[in-house]
């Protein structure tokens, strides 16, 4: 059943927490022909508008179906995380094995003993949808592929994605390996809080190997990288049994959306439904950006930290929607800090929560979080604020 937000009555916005995005839904009363008309051909489907994770647009989005090569958006986002926590680095070298160089499908052509660095290899997943690269970069974080696609699944169930069961990090055809629509949109949301992804996955063209007999030509798989303005993401997939797919993220403005698509016959009803659904996103919704992800929102005094005053950022993005037109004056935020912080926090924790209203109503709270590592002060440093204060009071 086709459903969409109607923000002439409300805006619905999504519930934040740590790690798990809840969406709000209503359906629209009307049923308005604008949504009657998206994604006709697909067996499933659904647009998010990312920051807020409003719900603009769905179709049978929670029906279980192989996302083919869309489950690597859950590899990319293992890769993003560690690279993000520095278990990672882009300019690591990894030595491909004999595993890893066997997979079929969509491949960069690695070969066993080859070695190379881990930007390229992300290159080879995000351009090209390298099965190869994907798993020489499972094996590098994890020990093993089948290691990886553990971790896989206890984020999936950290998101609290109670329809998507992974069993290998390509999407390759394989039992009981599902997922849906919504569960792809939410990884997908997650993955783009990792902003510098989409400076690989709009790449539309690139070389490995440049220059060497065996260089080797990336091009995307997803055209709308290059026809759609905008368009800089995210993954293709297409097997006998999925048809086509596609996870598309735009972004217009300080607005970005995410639409996937499951379950299309061709390449040009995936694409047309995918355009479709952006079409109808920016020319009806507009959002008003509050904060940048990493944006200082306050400080945060804490005595017995070796860092005394502490940067308190947002955790991502965030922005509220509404429909163009709208008036949004009536915004507002407030900030809660966490009254019982235990040291030492390390970069990214979670230190309050800031509230957005439309008056008095709360739209939505996203966490706020430290931008550095925060250890105990030591004796020294106490001393020396002792002595501050002292002289202060003297």
């Amino acid at each position: 059943m086709k459903k969409s937000v109607s923000i002439v009555s409300i805006i619905i916005f999504m519930l934040f927490t740590l790690a798990t995005p809840v969406f709000g839904e209503e359906k629209n009363k009307d049923d308005s022909e604008e949504t009657l008309n998206l994604a006709p051909n697909a067996k499933s489907a659904i647009l998010i508008e990312r920051d807020t994770g409003t719900l603009l647009f769905d179709k049978n989005a929670h029906d279980k179906l192989p996302p083919a090569s869309m489950t690597k958006i859950m590899t990319l986002l293992l890769i993003m995380e560690a690279l993000d926590k520095g278990n990672l680095t882009y300019d690591e070298t990894i030595r491909v094995s004999e595993r890893a160089a066997s997979m079929g499908g969509s491949q960069v052509f690695l070969e066993a003993g080859e070695e190379m660095t881990v930007e390229n290899l992300l290159k080879g997943v995000a351009i090209a949808s390298g099965n190869d690269a994907s798993v020489a970069l499972a094996e590098r974080i994890a020990g093993s592929e089948e290691s990886f696609v553990k971790k896989m699944n206890e984020k999936a169930k950290e998101l609290q994605l109670k329809n998507t069961k992974f069993q290998n990090t390509t999407g390759l055809p394989a039992e009981d390996h599902y997922s849906t629509s919504y569960d792809m949109a939410i990884i997908a949301k997650e993955l783009l809080k990792y902003e510098t992804i989409t400076e690989y996955t709009s790449i539309y063209e690139d070389y490995l190997r440049k220059g060497e007999k065996n260089e080797f030509w990336l091009v995307n798989t997803n055209k709308l990288v290059k026809f759609y303005p905008g368009v800089d993401g995210l993954k293709t997939g297409f097997t006998n049994e999925a048809k086509y797919c596609l996870t598309a993220t735009a972004k217009k403005n300080d607005m970005r959306v995410i639409a996937v698509v499951m379950g299309a016959d061709t390449t040009k009803e995936r694409n047309a439904a995918v355009s479709g659904m952006l079409d109808y996103a920016f020319n009806k919704f507009e959002t008003k950006k509050l904060y940048e992800k990493g944006e200082t929102i306050t400080n945060l005094k804490f005595l017995k930290a070796e860092t005394e005053n502490i940067n308190v950022v947002a955790s991502e993005s965030i922005s509220t929607i509404h429909e163009k037109g709208e008036s949004t004056e009536d915004l507002k935020t407030d900030i809660h800090l966490d009254k019982q912080l235990d040291l030492p926090l390390k970069i990214g924790d979670q230190v309050g929560k800031l509230t957005v209203k439309n008056g008095e109503e709360i739209l939505f709270e996203t966490p706020l979080t430290v931008d550095q590592d925060i250890e105990k002060a030591s004796y020294f440093t106490l001393l020396k604020r002792s002595l501050r204060e002292l002289a202060k009071s003297s």
